[in-house]
């Protein structure tokens, strides 16, 4: 199966031990969902956004994303695939179901295989962060996902490959 134009997969692998600190660069360049039910996971993603500028919340699983998503406003979200209560994909498919998140860019980061890319391509997914991943390329997808929808935006078109 190809992937639709603007779907994109990153496949790198984490060098080095994780920073350790956390810090908010003033000029925020938007706001980003980690859902993840790894709480290892989840503070490693938030740190490595959090240095590049980006403000973070976290949620436990699809379920608790679900239930925030509508008061943090985010610009972007990343999902694990498996998490407890609802997975990832389970998640991509009711933010695109709901007409007020459907354009929501949404990553996937997780093993990224085969089936894993076709399964979230199917539920409305516009990128891929395979795991383990690098920081770098983390923020370089994320960044790219926000510049995305700001330019959509302003454009007046929706931001993510939502259905609908």
């Amino acid at each position: 199966m190809g992937r639709p134009e603007g779907v994109e997969v990153a496949k790198t692998r984490t060098r080095g031990p994780p920073r350790t600190y956390s810090r908010v660069v003033p000029g925020v360049s938007g706001r980003v969902l980690v859902v993840d039910d790894n709480k290892v996971i989840r503070q490693l993603i938030k740190v490595n956004l959090e240095l590049e500028g980006f403000e973070v919340v976290t949620a436990n699983d699809g379920v608790e994303c679900l239930d925030v998503v509508h008061r943090v406003c985010p610009d972007v979200i990343t999902l694990d695939v498996v998490m407890p209560r609802l997975d990832g994909f389970g998640a991509a498919a009711r933010l695109r179901a709901d007409p007020r998140t459907r354009h929501l860019p949404l990553a996937i980061v997780s093993a990224c295989t085969q089936n894993e890319v076709e399964a979230g391509i199917a539920a409305g997914v516009d990128a891929f962060i395979a795991k383990p991943f690098e920081p770098a390329e983390l923020v370089r997808v994320v960044r790219r996902l926000v510049e995305r929808k700001d330019r959509r935006e302003r454009k007046g078109a929706p931001a993510g490959r939502g259905r609908g």
